[in-house]
């Protein structure tokens, strides 16, 4: 293929991608969007495989390559559980990171990458390398740390270490310090002890980044985290020399980051607490304490919940991260629909950080065949719940915690949550009255116009669906 044919191909890999953002921008359009993606990527691929870059004889090496990711990638997608996709994402996040490093590597140590360069242009290519290692290594420890956490092999909450900012700083300056060692370096020789000095230091980072962020922002982190191996992604473009890679990687860290704050406005947290970590500790100190929720809960039996929907005109299902674990959403839509045929009002609210990553309950939904029009967001619904009959929540505890606006000494003080409680009954299915993610406990349940469903959200769903057709 010849060069022209390559950045005409490059081009159209780009348009595409764009076109791929436009679309998953809305429900409707998602699939498409991601159908523009796969075309953009396949254009890519083929384009860089059989560009002017690439020999002959490499070409088998990457074939085979390819058939081995590609065949994982394969595996992981038709295997993986719906409620595994945080830590899917996670770690493909760090696979990101992964190749951005070893690209780092591998350009520092072949003569012919730097080969021509002479000057600046051989400074500003050295700095790109430096610079793609860091952020490459910081993505790649980050992320199997979130990977850990979201598959619960680490706790979610978070180790803040005594003076934590001070290190991350002393580690900044290292980094940099050697960063000035590393672009005064004449050989590879030379080279190699403060690049891999900063690489460990960067890896260092990125696992205490993560780990002292509590287990109510992993949210937030995934969206991060998708940011900077974007970033990686673009830095590994740099070094490469490859327009198509530099402009990809900057559409997912910019749109990573966009995403990242809409996300902290949700949660009305900045992104730099949310660096500094310690959302999410179980213990909030002795004046959280001295406000702990007392009072009796008054449960329901799945019969008594299924003749409060039948005799509502109004319902807002608020779903959680508890639907996607007892994979709940395809029973939650037939209710949905055997209410819908009966004339009731039915629709869903979902709040920006349901779940453990970005859009997680609306993916469920989808998959379910729940009708998008009948999903809003949180702003969307807010002011209808007072004229609401019942409200369900379906395994969420956070985002509906009245806490957050009553309590100002509460971890979760002024994030903005679903105000399910001032329906006129609300219904909350959990398995038991243990907290949510943030480890903070829920007035909602004492109040005394809200009703618990005890046990598993697919067998009591079940069961209410059962007793709905009786």
């Amino acid at each position: 293929m010849s060069s022209s044919l390559a950045t005409v191909a490059y081009i159209g890999a780009t348009i595409l991608f764009i076109l791929s953002l436009g679309g998953l921008s809305n429900q409707e359009t998602a699939r498409r969007g991601n159908l523009y993606g796969m075309v953009g990527m396949a254009i890519a691929v083929l384009a860089t495989v059989f560009g002017p870059q690439v020999t002959a004889g490499g070409i088998p090496w990457i074939i085979g390559a390819m058939l081995i990711g590609g065949s994982i990638g394969l595996y992981a997608a038709r295997n993986v559980q719906m409620t595994q996709m945080p830590e899917l994402v996670a770690f493909m996040h760090s696979m990101v990171g992964l190749a951005a490093v070893l690209v780092g590597f591998s350009t520092f140590v072949d003569p012919t990458a730097t080969a021509g360069f002479e000057g600046a242009a051989k400074t500003i290519h050295e700095l790109e390398i430096y610079i793609g290692i860091f952020i490459g290594a910081v993505t790649l420890s980050g992320s199997v740390i979130a990977f850990g956490k979201l598959s619960g092999r680490i706790g979610g909450n978070p180790m803040l270490l005594p003076g934590r900012h001070w290190l991350n700083l002393a580690g900044l300056l290292v980094v940099i310090y050697f960063g000035g060692v590393f672009m005064q370096a004449h050989t590879v020789q030379e080279g190699l002890a403060p690049i891999v000095i900063m690489t460990v230091i960067a890896l260092l980072f990125g696992v205490h980044m993560v780990m002292a962020i509590g287990g109510a922002d992993m949210p937030v982190v995934v969206s991060m985290l998708n940011s900077y191996s974007g970033w990686a992604a673009a830095a590994t473009g740099f070094m490469l020399s490859n327009d198509l890679l530099i402009v990809v990687g900057a559409l997912v860290g910019s749109s990573g980051a966009i995403l990242s704050y809409i996300m902290c406005n949700a949660m009305n947290r900045s992104f730099i607490s949310v660096i500094a970590g310690g959302f999410g500790t179980t213990s909030a100190g002795p004046a959280a304490a001295a406000m702990q929720p007392a009072g009796e809960v008054t449960s329901v039996t799945a019969a008594e919940t299924a003749e409060l929907l039948r005799e509502a005109k109004s319902v807002i299902i608020v779903p959680g991260y508890g639907m996607a674990v007892a994979q709940a959403q395809h029973t939650v839509y037939e209710i949905t629909k055997h209410l819908r045929e009966k004339g009731v009002n039915v629709r869903f609210g979902i709040h920006p950080v349901a779940g453990r990553m970005p859009g997680h309950m609306n993916v469920l939904l989808a998959e379910a065949k729940v009708p998008y029009d009948i999903v809003f967001e949180m702003d969307e619904l807010n002011d209808d719940f007072p004229g609401t009959d019942v409200t369900m929540v379906i395994g969420a505890n956070d985002i509906v915690n009245p806490s957050a606006q009553d309590d100002p000494s509460s971890p979760i003080a002024g994030m903005p949550v679903l105000e399910v409680w001032k329906a006129k009954t609300s219904i909350v299915m959990k398995r038991s009255m243990a907290s949510g993610y943030a480890g903070v406990d829920n007035p909602l349940f004492y109040k005394e116009n809200n009703r618990m469903l005890f046990g598993d959200a697919k067998k009591m769903l079940d069961e209410v669906l059962a007793a709905l057709k009786a």
